[in-house]
């Protein structure tokens, strides 16, 4: 009898700390989602890993995402004290004549550097970065030669190169900066990397880009983010944590996203790139956030983020809502 509690100790002995070792690692086992897009990435932004890479060094047109490099550059110049956020901004005879999703600038009206981003950041507004891209170098295609530069700095690869500081594709006339042979390419991973970078040197960046809405100073015009994962927008996209980054559509490109969320000091980006829907986008970010929180997050962080938010997604069919006097983004 002895002996026979004596083994059941000892193979005791053996298990528990093996089990033990299994649940305290089973939340960083988690399966890959299958995501429908032309190229995806994860990023975990504390270590700088990729967690998850479908095409990610696969060139391809970004849309409005490459206006996260336009930010970049307009907030080296802020910090630097080059530029301020009060500064004033005379509309061009071109900004004022840009296409695609605009503010309705008009060539010689007066603007704030700060209306400017922030209409550029939360409304992805074409015409308003024409509009910095000028003030800032003087012209769009200075402003361009200062975005190449600035992606070789920050160690971009050279499949990603910028044609103009809107996004806007070849060939459709929404800038002068473009010409036939010349086309804005990024690849999720440099995407990615751009984002990070901006979130680490510019960390102001996420209070802009966490706004639902933004006044347009003047105007009384309520301008509506195109990111529906806002936690703040609510409906069946929103998820908990996202505070930015930036949304885009061209026919080219497809619709994409670049999105990041944090839970429990766990910072993640998703860069979705060339969906068939602006459903979509959010969709597949949702399942690499989803997988990544898995991977990232402890049992008992998940638990506590659980448990904080229990019940505050029971949304089903929504559209997100915006002011009766706001613009919104049908494309985007």
């Amino acid at each position: 009898m002895n002996k026979r509690w004596l083994w059941i100790g000892f193979v005791l002995l053996i298990i528990v700390p093996l089990v033990a070792v299994f649940i305290l690692n089973i939340e960083r086992v988690a399966f890959k989602p299958r995501v429908d897009a032309r190229a995806v990435v994860l990023m975990d932004i504390t270590t700088g890993h990729i967690l998850l890479s479908k095409n990610g060094d696969m060139p391809l047109p970004p849309a409005s995402m490459s206006k996260l490099m336009t930010e970049l550059v307009i907030l080296d110049e802020i910090k630097s004290g080059r530029r301020a956020w009060d500064d004033e901004v005379v509309i061009s005879d071109n900004a004022g004549n840009v296409q695609g999703i605009n503010i309705d600038l008009k060539p010689g009206e007066t603007l704030t550097v700060r209306e400017l981003f922030q209409s550029m950041a939360v409304y992805s507004a074409d015409d308003a970065a024409v509009a910095l891209a000028e003030h800032v170098a003087g012209s769009e295609k200075a402003f361009v030669d200062r975005m190449n530069t600035k992606a070789k700095e920050i160690g971009l690869s050279s499949e990603t190169r910028f044609a103009n500081a809107s996004g806007a594709e070849s060939g459709s006339n929404l800038s002068q900066a473009l010409s036939p042979d010349d086309e804005t390419m990024m690849t999720a991973v440099d995407t990615a990397k751009l984002a990070a970078h901006l979130i680490e040197h510019h960390p102001d960046i996420l209070t802009t880009s966490s706004k639902a809405q933004m006044k347009l100073s003047g105007r009384g015009l309520y301008l509506s983010n195109t990111n529906w994962m806002l936690p703040s927008i609510g409906g069946p996209y929103s998820y908990e944590g996202t505070d930015g980054l930036k949304a885009g559509y061209t026919p080219k490109a497809g619709y994409c996203f670049t999105g990041t969320a944090e839970k429990q000091g766990s910072r993640l980006i998703a860069v979705v790139m060339g969906t068939d829907s602006k459903e979509a986008r959010f969709e597949a970010t949702r399942k690499l956030f989803d997988y990544g929180f898995k991977k990232t997050l402890t049992w008992k962080e998940r638990l506590d983020d659980w448990f904080l938010n229990a019940g505050t997604t029971a949304a089903l069919l929504y559209t997100p809502g915006i002011s009766k006097d706001s613009h919104q983004l049908a494309s985007l």
